[in-house]
């Protein structure tokens, strides 16, 4: 007689599932999420992204995308320098008007996080509400292809320099796959290894990467098993891989964060990343989480944008309406 492996425990997943939380009952329950309607999906995105706003809500938006940006470099060229030149703008975006927003966060490699914090100084959030939080990407990003062990210590040395939140990839093929339960226990671990000498634990935002999902339907349940095992965010892409953020994916993300949120009254964040460049398409996204979610989600703990260059062009319209003329691309720093 075969006794099967229990998965590793999880307070969210244990109340949904019960006490018996083992691969098949977890499986059982994912593969039981009612199918996605694409067609009715994206029809869906693309009425929300066609929806105008007025010219004060506009200034608003600008000034609310920017405090949900995670400000990223995340390159095999990054140097101590230009992690402090990404850290500059996130304190001080456009040195021309202090009425500027500062950044949510900046994201990095986990190496990078020493140089993140020290350039930040008292500007970093430090663990509280007040700041601008730094984000480290971890467990073998964007990959993934590493031993468990080699992930849930990327993700301590990041924590351990000071990373206010870790941005983790699951196992793609292990998800495809369908052994759900690996990918389930990995999330659960680097969880607990974003644990703090006090007890407290860093932000932990999962990466999917849509882009190697195939199917709306892949997505979808990625996303519970993302919040069953433990997620403080569900993000959509590494910006590695193509397609990265897009809008109909987004909707999806945001309407089981939604259908979580009904379930059980708790809040997940959601975080795009990849793609949007534009405060054009910026804007789409907060319409799109407004009428999905509430206007309560635009805060920064519960909705992100990862982005290297979008707040370049928001700063640009804002000065443009500011001053009633477009300022050239030199008028901002380059990424």
């Amino acid at each position: 007689m075969t006794i099967e492996r229990a998965v590793s425990p999880a307070q969210r997943a244990l109340a949904i599932l019960g006490d018996d939380l083992t691969e098949s009952t977890l499986k059982r329950y994912l593969d039981g999420i009612p199918g996605v309607d694409a067609v009715g999906l994206e029809q869906r995105a693309a009425a929300l992204g066609t929806r105008s706003i007025k010219t004060t809500s506009k200034a608003w938006a600008l000034d609310r995308i920017i405090e949900l940006i995670d400000l990223t470099t995340l390159e095999g060229a990054d140097t101590p320098g230009k992690v402090r030149s990404l850290v500059a703008k996130a304190v001080l975006p456009d040195p021309s008007d202090l009425s500027t927003p500062q950044v949510a966060a900046v994201c990095v490699y986990g190496d990078m996080v020493p140089y993140a914090v020290e350039a930040l100084g008292a500007a970093h959030s430090a663990g509280t509400d007040e700041g601008i939080n730094v984000a480290a990407v971890a467990t073998a990003f964007p990959s993934g292809r590493a031993s468990l062990a080699v992930k849930l210590a990327d993700t301590a040395d990041a924590v351990a320099a000071g990373a206010d939140e870790i941005d983790m990839v699951i196992d793609r093929g292990a998800f495809l796959s369908g052994r759900y339960g690996r990918v389930f226990d990995e999330i659960v671990a680097v969880k607990e290894a974003c644990r703090r000498d006090d007890g407290s634990f860093a932000h932990l935002k999962v990466i999917l990467e849509t882009g190697e999902l195939n199917t709306y339907d892949n997505v979808r349940r990625a996303s519970w098993l993302a919040i069953l095992a433990g997620g403080d965010f569900i993000k959509t892409s590494t910006g590695k891989v193509a397609p990265a953020a897009t809008l109909p994916v987004t909707l999806l993300m945001l309407e089981v964060v939604r259908d979580w949120h009904r379930l059980t009254g708790e809040q997940i964040g959601v975080k795009p990343a990849g793609g949007i460049r534009s405060s054009k398409d910026a804007i789409k996204y907060v319409v799109t989480v407004a009428e999905t979610v509430g206007e309560e989600w635009l805060q920064p703990h519960l909705f992100r944008f990862g982005a290297s260059s979008l707040l370049n062009d928001v700063l640009l319209q804002r000065q443009k309406m500011k001053t009633g003329h477009y300022s050239g691309a030199d008028y901002v720093t380059i990424d």
